[in-house]
């Protein structure tokens, strides 16, 4: 995967898929069982740690991501997250006034964000190399479209707030974008090999808004963590963005996660000279039978065509619905179908690779 990340050859596409550690695995049903509540789960590094490796156990992944929410940014910022049965995450302190955002402080990783790193250290040793982890964030757009509006749905509050009060609102975002790329850079000194971007409601804006208050502050995100992790890989997924690719592709990023409404041919068209992508099978094609899940794959693989660049995934999480079983059936199908659009890295005496430099 993360030759694939710097458009390296690769001998057959790399694949995971966005939520694989989930409902859909009845292990995980059993695990979540075990914790009092969701929150419980994700900041018991115990629990998250297993909650993480369960996927990669079952099927032969090509990465593992880290079993968390992004919502625990503003969770360390103090407003009070909640996660209720069949509701999903609310905030009983939702940002609505300046004295709210003034409120907010960038919180320290290792202090208020600790039991995630000791996931990422706990993973990183079982994995021990054999796969990279996958650290990640929401965006400081998707992040505050939570936080003012107190809970998901269609944003509405958070949307009028940019046309309301922009100023407070960029106020709010410069502090998330901090926030969020200096954890996403914690992640990586804990051990993550990539990261990723969450931008999960960037979409939902008109094209001048999503420059003006996520992209640009995607691209704050991306400063930070650079300042803080190197050269990790860093991958943007962009809900719904798929008009903006070619600036999502130049706000400092390694690879650009598609939905499964772009056509990832004409994707790499525009950006695939300048950034990897990632993508982008339609999650509810796992709900068909094997043989429409294969030829579905064998669309994807060929819609990219041949050569390196590509990630295999989902354009959105895994439905809990969907049979583990599809999933197997997806991962295999990637790996066999892939092989004939790559061609073999050359390799020298000593497993490196003549081109590169680096020991495969």
């Amino acid at each position: 995967m993360l030759r694939a990340l710097a458009r390296r050859p690769v001998e057959y596409t790399p694949v995971w898929v966005m939520r694989q550690a989930g409902r859909y695995l009845p292990e995980y049903r059993q695990l979540r069982a075990r914790a009092a509540d969701f929150l419980t789960l994700c900041k018991t590094p115990e629990y998250a740690c297993e909650a993480t490796l369960q996927p990669v156990r079952r099927f032969p992944l090509d990465a593992a991501i880290l079993f968390s929410d992004i919502l625990v940014i503003p969770d360390a910022m103090g407003l009070g997250l909640e996660f209720a049965e069949g509701r999903g995450p609310s905030f009983s302190r939702p940002v609505r006034r300046g004295a709210d955002v003034r409120r907010l402080s960038v919180p320290d990783p290792e202090e208020s964000l600790g039991y995630v790193l000791e996931t990422v250290r706990r993973v990183c040793a079982e994995l021990d190399g054999r796969i990279p982890l996958i650290g990640f964030a929401g965006s400081p757009w998707t992040l505050a479209a939570y936080m003012v509006q107190g809970h998901g749905g269609d944003f509405l509050q958070a949307r009028a707030l940019l046309y309301e009060a922009p100023a407070l609102l960029h106020e709010m975002l410069e502090r998330l974008a901090e926030a969020a790329g200096r954890y996403l850079a914690a992640q990586a000194s804990a051990g993550a090999q990539a990261l990723m971007i969450f931008d999960t409601w960037g979409g939902l804006l008109t094209e001048p808004a999503y420059e003006e208050f996520s992209l640009a502050y995607i691209r704050r995100t991306v400063e930070h963590a650079r300042a803080g992790c190197g050269p990790v890989p860093i991958i943007v997924f962009g809900k719904g963005a798929g008009s903006c690719l070619e600036r999502i592709a130049a706000c400092g990023c390694d690879a650009v996660g598609l939905d499964w409404t772009v056509h990832l041919g004409r994707a790499r068209e525009r950006i695939g000279g300048h950034v990897a992508l990632q993508g982008n099978l339609d999650p509810a094609v796992l709900l068909a039978p094997p043989a429409a899940i294969r030829a579905a794959v064998a669309r994807t693989l060929e819609e990219y065509g041949p050569g390196p660049g590509h990630v295999f995934n989902l354009g959105h999480g895994i439905a809990p619905e969907v049979a583990p079983e599809h999933v197997g059936v997806l991962v295999e199908a990637v790996q066999e179908f892939s092989r004939p659009y790559h061609r073999p890295p050359d390799r020298c005496p000593g497993g490196e690779d003549k081109k590169e430099g680096v020991t495969s």
